[in-house]
């Protein structure tokens, strides 16, 4: 290798990567995947623009003696995706919905299937040529079948993350079948390629065969073994460079056996992503995508872009194959939706839904790209066919972005996660409080004397515990390689599981529901939870005192774990320290249902007349409440006594000794405190009995697990 092309190569890459970004940033600009713009710029830099202009260009810029360099590049960059791609397939995915995840699958894969073979033979005659050697029939008519059967799972769940729908009926299902859809699609596809490379019957055989021994090798032996790295990872912490280094090894091992096989190194590379650990790997998995992104994102996979630009001739295809190019996107489009659609209607799947669905199992992106550079390399595509599909893959991913919010607008969106957040909730039989429990980390017990205070002002109560997850938009980085959907779900449904047992756990509460969600904007989501949940307090740990300061659906009571130790709703004497403000008289209200579910003995601290407050307090005074009204210069303090004070209330609202302080920042109209006591208190059962729901309920969500996916 000469300076020559060193320095032509170290140029190209450069470029490479300057435009990979700018089309990225363009793509994100009008709403679409950074890898629409990615492709785009890859074309643009091929003969379809840049060798448009005088001199071309795009022959001097990328020099034959440099273009295997690039390619070998791309190919590192398109194993390294494959491996992403296999690691993000999780069959957890389909838990609770495998039927309707199967059968959305089989539809939109028996149908495209269909009509692309029969659309491979009806293009045959055009195109039964390859570098002058004339291709097999039955390669071309099966290859044209699965490249129209192909969902971009990767793209498919960064549209979900962009738009908020993973807790939807078309997010939860859409991802479930396209799990299903990758297994389907990608092992129809290695068969196919042994058919076309063996030629004759015991070829193919023989490249089935080793194929089915790579398989068990893989699953009965390597997987296993790759168990092992979980463990490694947590005992050093962090993702080593030992570690990644093992990993990195494997798959390439990995793709060059499938090579040598005759299936294509891109199924090597998805099948050890395939068969990484999924349980408790959830860390495992979102440190090797910030790692790969680094150099898949930025370096290698720009390169496969420009390769496959530098073999697409838009001008090519010419005015005589536009019928043909209008027929291979008819075919894609109409396929994959009609297809997705029946299927997600034969599962009873309601119509707006199902066709959100239709819409996104059409989503190709680089995926498909990834399938035709398989074909092209088995010679069973034409250059001017492999322009027409490489349009289709792009034409279908930028409309599904537009088309989905045409068919499922973000007013649905919200409706549906709010309607489905009701239905998870019990029928109310006392007044209900929302417990804040953001990032539920540790086991119950941990929870439980973490929150030991908090839990215990919820007594009396109907309790809706709120696990608020922090997202992966508000954890750090956004990543651009891969959405870590299953990581996701799998933190989801662990802390869904530990909120039911925490509700399970609770005892003298009413009814307890459990509502989750991943939130990068907690006071917005929190507050559209408690008009959800139709709560009448919020109930948050002092740690989170400024969201508590910010929410408005309904006043926050912010619990102190360390304030007047040993002090206790229960067995302490209720003091409420009275304001004159909306959070003063909240307060009072606040704490006379602590002491009605809790020690019967309340005292507030108010220079307002005494008479007064006996009346407004009458609901909890007939049942038994022991109410004394004590002006503040005559009260000395109790030894003993459970604190409540209104956060605007500067000398006692965050004193050391205030275990509550009370927030009202809502902004309704306030009633009469009589009034607020007699609606609160008036009707409350004497002692409510444990009754514990939990909703597992398939109906919404991503993050289902064994209960319910995102408790919506």
């Amino acid at each position: 290798m000469d300076k020559h092309t060193v320095a032509f190569l170290l140029l190209d890459v450069a470029v490479i990567i300057a435009a990979a970004r700018v089309g990225g940033m363009i793509a994100r600009a009008v709403r679409q995947p950074a890898v629409v713009g990615e492709i785009a710029a890859g074309i643009a830099l091929g003969p379809s623009l840049l060798g448009l202009l005088p001199g071309s260009p795009d022959e001097w810029l990328f020099p034959e003696e440099v273009r295997p360099l690039l390619g070998g590049l791309a190919q590192i960059g398109l194993v390294l995706f494959m491996f992403i791609v296999g690691l993000e397939l999780d069959m957890r995915l389909t838990r609770g919905r495998e039927r309707a995840a199967a059968s959305i699958s089989a539809f939109s894969i028996v149908l495209p299937f269909g009509l692309g073979a029969a659309l491979g033979l009806l293009l045959y005659p055009s195109h039964d040529t390859v570098g002058g050697v004339e291709i097999e029939r039955l390669g071309m008519v099966l290859f044209m079948g699965v490249a129209m059967s192909i969902t971009a799972f990767p793209v498919l769940a960064r549209i979900l993350a962009d738009r908020g729908m993973m807790r939807t009926v078309p997010g939860v299902f859409s991802l479930a079948a396209a799990a299903v859809d990758d297994i389907l699609a990608w092992t129809l596809l290695a068969f196919i390629i042994a058919i076309i490379e063996g030629g004759n019957p015991l070829e193919v055989a023989r490249i089935v065969g080793m194929t089915l021994v790579y398989a068990a090798v893989m699953f009965g032996i390597v997987r296993p073994l790759l168990a092992k790295l979980v463990e490694w990872r947590d005992s050093a912490g962090r993702l080593t460079p030992d570690i990644l280094a093992v990993i990195l090894i494997g798959v390439f091992l990995s793709a060059a056996a499938t090579d040598v096989i005759g299936i294509h190194q891109i199924f090597g590379a998805f099948m050890f992503g395939a068969v990484m650990p999924k349980v408790g790997a959830e860390q495992l998995h979102r440190e090797i995508l910030e790692r790969l992104e680094q150099v898949s994102v930025l370096l290698l996979l720009p390169m496969f872009f420009v390769v496959t630009g530098l073999s697409v001739d838009l001008g090519g295809i010419g005015l005589s194959g536009l019928w043909q190019l209008g027929l291979v996107l008819v075919v894609a489009i109409a396929g994959k939706f009609l297809g997705a659609y029946a299927g997600a209607r034969a599962s009873a799947i309601p119509t707006r839904q199902s066709a959100a669905i239709a819409v996104l199992m059409n989503t190709r992106g680089l995926t498909e790209l990834v399938i035709l550079s398989a074909g092209r390399d088995l010679g069973v595509l034409s250059d001017d066919l492999f322009a027409m599909l490489v349009v289709m893959a792009l034409v279908t991913t930028v409309l599904t972005e537009p088309l989905l919010r045409a068919v499922y607008p973000d007013t649905v969106v919200a409706n549906d996660i709010a309607a489905a957040e009701r239905r998870a909730l019990a029928a109310a039989t006392a007044p209900r409080v929302l417990v804040v429990l953001r990032d539920p980390d540790g086991t119950v017990d941990d929870l439980r004397a973490r929150h030991r205070r908090l839990l215990d002002c919820t007594t009396g109560y109907d309790v809706v515990l709120a696990g608020l997850l922090t997202s992966a938009d508000g954890r750090g980085k956004r990543l651009e390689v891969g959405v870590p959907v299953v990581p996701d779900f799998a933190a989801m449904a662990s802390a869904i599981e530990k909120l039911n047992l925490l509700g399970a756990s609770l005892t003298g509460s009413g009814s307890v529901s459990v509502l989750c969600r991943f939130s990068a904007d907690p006071a917005t989501d929190l507050d559209a939870m408690t008009r959800n949940a139709n709560a009448d307090v919020i109930v948050i740990d002092a740690a989170d005192r400024e969201l508590g300061e910010k929410l408005r659906a309904a006043p926050v009571a912010i619990v102190d774990e360390n304030a007047g130790a040993g002090v206790a709703p229960g067995r302490s004497v209720v003091t409420c320290v009275v304001a004159d403000s909306r959070s003063g008289r909240t307060a009072a209200v606040v704490a006379a249902g602590l002491a009605l579910f809790g020690s019967r003995s309340l005292t507030v601290v108010s220079a307002g007349s005494r008479r007064r407050w006996l009346a407004d307090l009458r609901p909890v005074v007939d049942r038994g409440v022991r109410v004394s009204v004590v002006e503040p210069r005559r009260h000395q303090g109790e030894s003993g006594a459970f604190t409540v004070a209104a956060g605007d209330d500067i000398l006692h609202g965050r004193g050391p000794d205030v275990p509550v302080t009370v927030v009202d920042n809502t902004e309704t109209s306030e009633e009469a405190l009589g009034e607020r006591m007699t609606t609160l208190y008036a009707d409350a059962p004497e002692s409510a009995d444990p009754v514990k729901t939990t909703d597992r309920s398939q109906t919404t969500d991503t993050t289902r697990s064994t209960s319910s996916p995102e408790r919506h």
